[in-house]
């Protein structure tokens, strides 16, 4: 991820360019960009090479719209925009969830019956992002990471092989061989994303669910669940610990003192006794009681961040003395370490040179060598977020008495961590940048100042932080290693892990220890005193993304008949992990774009004519599945892929994730959706953003969040502004030509809620029909004005009155609806996909074996099939005629 990615050309156009042109690029210059934690989206557009000898000169100043590199900003700006979104839609009006409502939900769910059919897993294969057949300018072909899989946030392991990973949004997977062959042990929990995990000194393993970011929302959970025989069971829902008390949060870490866990979440810290799972969670502190549920201020815009504890540190000598980690990223006067004194609990002011103030202390993550003699902490600080164009990072820092309570002394600075190897050296991205995203810590159990600390890449220190290395460098873009000729490439560099770090793990297999991390891009594997070359980067990290974990966070799908006539092509968008391709005969998908993966379009008739968005609308297309032969290193007018950005992409105006799709009666007719509604009538035959009308402007502060269109007539649903502070919703309706544009009246909570609109389904046969799904939970869980209630909305007359259609829908968030072609309506929800017949009066579970998982987006294929992208557990279809 990097300074000016989001609309700049990515790192092979200028690395491509300089070695066609014998020129050189620093690892300066060659700085990651986008919220593409992976992407390649970095030099900026406007950074010109010209080679003076022959004449030549190479600008990208014919894409029109770029910013200037340095804004270090922007990089944790995409990060917070993808969470905070992602946050928006689930919880306005009013910014706070109630515990319960994911329970509640999952209960709804459980009662309804099912459909015949069964779910194919058609992404759980391995998923190549080095697959030389797509090293395109576009894709991250060569960058290092080799076989990914989604965002694993939770890492365990023993000392006989079995492993541990907690998935995003795809629940825990086990592993009997160090790593490799994953198995899903929690498919019977209604939540599937993972704050932490964690085995006690009985070999218990602790699952926490709610994504462990400060992101607040962004992936709520149900609680903590034991798990008393890790290495042969599998998760229930009568495995949790207590009631719902940690229900709709996140839990960021969980420790263990004495006969007590305590947890650090985004609503305070709690402990529970080990020896009994029953009986409520006592909380132990909150800040700010007042915006906790049911407080007298839960309905305050910003209830949702001042709770927030990152990790707490037990003194291994004396367990009753606990210090907290509380604060949020972006800071507030309650950000502290605090400890229980005698009027209870006290903020810290002196730990040495381990920050106390509110404005220095961010997310902290903390970690405790076996021996007691050493406790280490990373500190992300607001104030260098807010100030320091190159990085968040305060520090890290080590207390060598052993003690939480200090003295601390930092070991290293951003700066210091940057000199020793790093692949973030240029202006606006450095190490730490995104500290209050990427963290983890751990000690060799068996030396003291043997730490690996993960922040984007992986760093080490074998004395205490007194010299460090990179064995897990961002990506191999930039260094000398490095050639974008695949011939050329063969041996030469090492593979390193995918980027931003977020969980760690040292166990063993036969007596030999390793060290696991988990990263935006799954789980790495090396010996804990691995090899290095050189520069310090490591040469025996071993992916263990082998397919098996199909924790894939795809945004959306896209499928058509292959050119070759062989089957199909299936396509989607991922977070971090660019667009996947997959055609008929492949035993491994290939990554032909890089980056964030946003809305997908494919041709129905052709598999490989495919538009891919990035984000906020950057979106690139290509007519054969971006397959290049490597004849275009010399030659760049032969690249097979061409941004053709809207220019609402120029200036932020539309979502992260924005709505992108295709006329039902006309494929070559699409409409992408910012603060203007634009159209593109040249279909995959378009070039340039500027062959893109604009039908309709939304009005300022309004952004799409669904759009469909057919026979010409379009849709558009909005929100502005779409944070909880005032929120608003809305539909635009009018003509793909410009004409007959107007706002529908929509008054809250008397026909539509005043909730995030998520998806919209036109019906071929009667452009005036139309299916709205909303998303959200109703305002039993929810606060805010016109929170409402129902989740899916009917129009017979072209949105001039609409009808609750919801029925006995459980109430949980929608976020895609499908109107099949027998009538049958299909719901993409965030536990799984609902369907309802024309001859029923109730709904039922779409098929059987599908993760309880959000399922972001449903495309019906040529095939017949119905298509589902889940954002945890990859790409799913089945047979609409078994939806009955």
């Amino acid at each position: 991820m990097a300074v000016s990615g989001r609309r700049a050309r990515r790192i092979w156009a200028v690395l491509a360019t300089s070695a066609a042109l014998g020129l050189t690029i620093t690892q300066a210059q060659a700085a990651p960009g986008g919220d593409d934690p992976f992407g390649v989206r970095v030099l900026d557009e406007r950074a010109h090479l010209h080679e003076q000898q022959g004449g030549l000169s190479f600008s990208a100043e014919d894409e029109p719209g770029e910013e200037e590199p340095g804004d270090g900003g922007e990089e944790n700006e995409h990060i917070a925009a993808r969470a905070e979104e992602y946050a928006q839609a689930r919880t306005a009006p009013g910014g706070i969830v109630a515990p319960g409502a994911f329970g509640a939900a999952y209960g709804e769910m459980l009662n309804l019956p099912s459909t015949k059919g069964g779910w194919r897993n058609d992404t759980r294969l391995p998923y190549d992002a080095d697959d030389p057949r797509y090293r395109d300018i576009n894709s991250n072909s060569s960058g290092g990471a080799g076989q990914v899989t989604g965002r694993v946030t939770g890492m365990a392991a023993d000392n006989r092989g079995y492993v541990y990973a907690g998935s995003a949004n795809g629940g825990v997977f086990r592993s009997r061989t160090g790593g490799g062959h994953w198995t899903n042990i929690s498919d019977e929990l209604p939540a599937l994303s993972t704050g932490d995990l964690q085995l006690d000194p009985r070999g218990r393993l602790w699952y926490a669910t709610g994504e462990a970011n400060t992101s607040a929302t962004a992936f709520l959970g149900t609680g903590v669940y034991v798990l008393k025989d890790p290495r042969h069971g599998k998760f229930s829902r009568r495995d949790r610990v207590g009631g719902d008390e940690l229900e709709s949060t996140s839990i960021n870490a969980l420790r263990f003192a004495g006969d007590k866990v305590w947890a650090a979440t985004t609503r305070g810290v709690w402990s529970h006794s080990t020896k009994t799972f029953k009986g409520a969670w006592k909380l132990e502190f909150a800040p700010n009681p007042d915006y906790l549920p049911g407080g007298p201020k839960d309905d305050d815009e910003d209830a949702a961040y001042k709770n927030i504890a990152n990790d707490i540190a037990i003194d291994p000598k004396d367990p009753s003395k606990v210090v907290l980690a509380i604060g949020w990223r972006s800071g507030d006067t309650y950000n502290g370490f605090y400890t229980k004194g005698r009027n209870g609990w006290e903020r810290l002011t002196d730990l040495g040179e381990l920050p106390t103030n509110a404005e220095d202390v961010g997310n902290v993550s903390f970690a405790r060598s076996a021996d007691g003699s050493r406790y280490y902490a990373i500190d992300q600080s607001p104030q260098q977020m807010a100030t320091n164009p190159d990085s968040g990072l305060a520090g890290i820092y080590v207390s060598k008495s052993g003690s939480p309570t200090g003295k601390w002394t930092r070991i290293a600075d951003y700066k210091q961590l940057r000199d020793s190897g790093s692949a973030l050296t240029g202006d606006g991205y450095q190490p730490g940048i995104q500290a209050w995203y990427n963290q983890f810590l751990t000690v060799d159990p068996k030396n003291p100042d043997h730490v690996y600390a993960g922040l984007e890449e992986v760093f080490e220190t074998k004395d205490g932080g007194k010299t460090w290395t990179v064995p897990g460098p961002y990506w191999n873009f930039g260094f000398d290693c490095w050639s974008i000729d695949p011939a050329k490439q063969s041996g030469d560099c090492p593979q390193t892990t995918h980027p931003d770090q977020h969980a760690v793990a040292i166990g063993s297999y036969y007596g030999k220890p390793y060290v696991l991390v988990g990263n935006d891009g799954g789980v790495y594997r090396r010996p804990v005193d691995g090899n290095a070359n050189a520069d310090g980067h490591a040469t025996d990290w071993t992916s263990l993304n082998d397919g098996s974990m199909d924790a894939l966070q795809y945004y959306s799908v896209g499928v058509g008949t292959d050119p070759a006539k062989r089957g199909i092509a299936i396509t989607g968008g991922l977070q971090d992990n660019g667009q996947s391709m997959l055609r008929p005969g492949d035993r491994v998908m290939g990554s032909n774009f890089g980056g964030d993966g946003g809305d997908t379009l494919t041709d129905p008739d052709n598999g490989c004519n495919i538009a891919e968005e990035y984000v906020y609308l950057s979106v690139s297309v290509t007519q054969n599945c971006a397959v290049n032969d490597g004849s275009w290193i010399d030659d760049q007018s032969k690249a097979t892929s061409y941004s053709v950005a809207p220019p609402d992409n120029e200036t932020a105006e539309a979502r992260f994730i924005a709505p992108l799709s295709a006329d039902i009666k006309d494929k070559n007719t699409w409409v992408a959706g910012g603060r203007h509604i634009w159209i593109n009538t040249k279909g995959y035959g378009i070039r340039s953003g500027s062959e893109w009308f604009k039908a309709f402007d939304l009005g300022e502060g309004r952004t799409a969040t669904a759009v469909a269109s057919s026979g010409g007539k379009v849709y558009a649903a909005w929100c502005g502004p779409c944070n909880n502070q005032g929120f608003a919703r809305g539909i635009a309706v009018g003509n793909a030509d410009g004409t007959g544009w107007h706002e529908l009246n929509l008054p809250a909570e008397s026909t539509v809620p005043n909730r995030y609109l998520s998806g919209l389904a036109v019906d071929p046969a009667n452009s005036d029909h139309v299916l709205l799904a909303v998303n959200g939970f109703s305002r039993k869980w929810t606060e805010g004005p016109g929170a409402g209630v129902g989740h899916l909305f009917e129009t017979k007359d072209g949105g001039a009155t609409w009808t609750d259609v919801s029925g006995n829908l459980p109430d949980v968030p929608a976020n895609s609806v499908v109107l099949l072609k027998n009538g049958t309506i299909a719901l993409g929800t965030d536990l799984g996909v609902l369907v309802r017949t024309p001859k029923s009066s109730g709904w039922k579970v779409a098929g059987t074996n599908l993760p309880t998982t959000a399922v972001l987006q449903l495309k019906t294929g040529p095939d017949g099939r119905l298509y589902a992208a889940t954002h945890g557990r990859g790409i799913w279809s089945i047979d609409v005629r078994r939806l009955r």
